[in-house]
């Protein structure tokens, strides 16, 4: 099993998942262009994508959706309500609707021979949702857009061999930056981002053995950069009751501009 984010961040996000035999994206948030890019830069063709499951409708999730998906005929995957938004349907125009296939929160489905399992996330969307991700014994998540977290993601999260965590700002950069009130308001609601602080706090609570790698991503453009979150995130680990500590995994930024590193899993 391959997990690898193509992009992450406030200005993008599509993150690659895949066995031997089975190839999906979570979003398509940047241009069919660079999608297909990345996907070369694995050694997958756009042409071999199985499926492209999306969190949710915003433009920095779906921006690609449409080219990749009538150019392939690729199914996409969603809660109704995204696949009904405008945002949505615009982008696919005259597309066929049987390749469109509706989910439900916490209920799991297969795409070749990966487990799916989209559970419900807050954000100010329609249906937004975070998807855990099972081959065989190993089980991957992406896990983005969530204006706080509580029992019951911490749940859905346990067991991970690998994750992909929103880290999306530093509250005292948000608060004195240039943002206007309402967007600041936003961000920091519980149906807006997680800080870096509130990434590491989440992080202390899935911590174990098995757990090998850790990507921070969405990272806000003007809100955080990569060595902040990184060092805000290891530093609550560390701060943290869990017996684990930051230097116990793998843990790194996912780049808006270029692939991360390739986990294999």
């Amino acid at each position: 099993m391959r997990l690898v984010s193509i992009s992450s961040g406030s200005s993008g996000n599509c993150v690659y998942i895949g066995s031997e035999n089975t190839h999906i994206l979570v979003d398509a948030g940047i241009s069919n262009k660079r999608i297909e890019q990345g996907l070369n830069a694995i050694g997958v063709k756009g042409s071999e994508l199985n499926g492209v499951v999306i969190t949710h409708e915003h433009s920095d999730h779906v921006k690609g959706l449409g080219v990749l998906a009538r150019k392939h005929k690729i199914p996409i995957y969603g809660t109704r309500e995204t696949l009904e938004q405008t945002a949505v349907m615009s982008l696919l125009g005259d597309y066929p609707s049987d390749l469109l296939k509706p989910i439900s929160i916490d209920i799991t489905f297969d795409v070749g021979d990966l487990e799916l399992c989209p559970f419900s996330i807050d954000h100010d969307a329609a249906n937004p949702v975070a998807y855990r991700v099972r081959h065989g014994r190993t089980n991957v998540a992406v896990a983005t857009d969530m204006g706080h977290y509580d029992q019951y993601i911490i749940d859905h999260l346990q067991g991970l061999h690998a994750l992909l965590l929103e880290s999306n700002h530093d509250v005292n950069m948000l608060q004195a930056g240039p943002y206007p009130y309402y967007l600041k308001r936003r961000i920091l609601s519980d149906y807006g981002h997680l800080s870096n602080e509130n990434a590491g706090r989440l992080l202390s609570c899935i911590l174990h053995d098995n757990l090998k790698h850790i990507l921070l991503g969405h990272l806000s453009k003007e809100n955080n950069y990569e060595a902040l979150a990184y060092e805000t995130v290891k530093l609550e680990i560390d701060q943290s009751d869990t017996p684990y500590r930051s230097g116990d995994f793998s843990i790194a930024v996912a780049k808006r501009d270029t692939i991360s590193q390739i986990i294999n899993l």
